[in-house]
């Protein structure tokens, strides 16, 4: 049930289209969405001044909640969901909801406060008789909570397969590790973004088949043999991605890699890096303009052997210096399988744009489809989008060879 669901009851309630039979209903629903109204989101962006508005309607939000929580009367709950920006003075009502989907051995429990200081309580796992073996799915956005509760559910939730923290500035040296033994973790899915507090993050799951992590200093991965899906963070250096690569390259399920990387000014050449032999799928993002170089791409794609599409996204002047300081050797490195290649930022006014275009062309031998997106970044303005499509057409259409698609967006 939703709380739009709940303002709809009300309403036709108090002018009798509802039968009480069906008005009743929903206090039996084992699922409870209760998302704050999208209009108060566009308020807190629109009128940041007119505080007591904002208040006003929070406090609203809060009320509702509460009366459809007195009135819930199912003994369990499949998925409990609170999405909303709460204010501070809103935590004691939050830790009660906590409190409630808990008693009721919620399977699928996510806390969404979108801006929030929230602090998880840690007394709700450590201080009370709750069993919370009926839980499958733990999604904490702007919920601030740490290292203790995460790996207290590791260990005491068996079913625990789905594991989401977004926004957290409690989190240190994170171990997703379960209990005794890491055989017993039925986890499958795990994010840990953008929690700047992170020192390390220690992953031991047999059973995972996604991993996507972001701001942290040090990750060790090991026992992941079942591993599909990552998507990670790492700084362009040598000893980096190597270490990187290294632990993947052990995973014999894994098809996509989503690596962003954080490019320093000065990066010295890449060493070959261990192998990712059944890649199927690499995506490759650059956050910060250096001195990045169309051999370092090049060695990326032939770490992958069997790879079938490669993605390349960029902000604008992603080959920011000047074409005469970075000058790359003749590169021929044959790439047997890759079929679909994507370039997004692609702006045409940078002779290294279409010197990666020439080498993809080149060296892609069996080659299907060459998509070029030049928009990739928020600041661009349309003026700038239609002069970079208008470049990649004068640039491209004469140069793609006729059994490949060009695609143009």
């Amino acid at each position: 049930m939703r709380i739009g669901m709940l303002q709809a009851k009300e309403e036709a309630a108090r002018t009798s289209v509802l039968s009480s039979r069906w008005i009743n209903l929903w206090k039996y629903t084992t699922r409870l969405k209760l998302d704050g109204d999208e209009r108060l989101a566009k308020l807190r962006k629109q009128c940041m001044s007119r505080c007591k508005l904002i208040e006003t309607e929070e406090r609203k939000y809060v009320r509702r909640v509460n009366r459809v929580l007195r009135s819930h009367e199912a003994l369990a709950l499949k998925q409990f969901r609170i999405r909303f920006a709460l204010i501070i003075t809103d935590h004691a009502s939050l830790t009660l909801w906590l409190e409630f989907a808990f008693a009721r051995r919620v399977e699928s429990l996510e806390i969404d406060l979108l801006d929030s200081h929230y602090r998880f309580p840690e007394k709700l796992v450590y201080a009370s008789l709750i069993d919370f073996k009926s839980l499958r799915s733990l999604i904490f956005r702007n919920v601030h909570v740490s290292n203790g509760p995460i790996e207290f559910f590791l260990r005491n939730c068996p079913l625990l397969e789905k594991l989401i923290i977004y926004y957290s500035s409690e989190l240190s040296n994170l171990r997703v590790c379960g209990g005794g033994s890491s055989s017993s973790l039925v986890l499958k899915h795990l994010e840990i973004v953008r929690c700047n507090g992170i020192k390390s993050i220690v992953v031991s799951a047999p059973s995972l088949t996604y991993f996507k992590a972001a701001t942290y200093d040090r990750l060790l991965l090991e026992n992941i043999p079942m591993l599909v899906e990552v998507d990670v963070n790492r700084t362009d250096d040598d000893v980096s991605l190597r270490v990187l690569f290294s632990a993947l390259s052990c995973c014999s399920q894994l098809e996509t890699l989503r690596l962003t990387l954080l490019i320093e000014e000065q990066t010295e050449v890449l060493s070959k890096l261990p192998q990712l032999r059944n890649l199927k799928t690499l995506v490759v993002t650059y956050i910060l303009q250096g001195s990045e170089s169309l051999a370092r791409l090049a060695d990326l794609i032939s770490a992958s052997p069997c790879l079938e599409e490669f993605v390349l996204e960029c902000e604008w002047g992603f080959f920011r210096k000047k074409d005469s300081q970075v000058k790359d050797v003749a590169i021929n490195r044959h790439h047997d399988h890759l079929k679909v290649v994507k370039f997004c930022g692609y702006r045409g006014g940078h002779i290294r744009d279409l010197e990666f275009i020439e080498y993809i062309l080149e060296n892609c031998l069996v080659l299907d489809k060459l998509i070029i997106e030049p928009s990739a970044s928020k600041n661009n303005t349309i003026e700038m989008e239609q002069t970079a499509r208008t470049n990649a057409k004068h640039q491209l259409e004469s140069r793609v060879p006729p059994h490949v698609e060009l695609v143009i967006l």
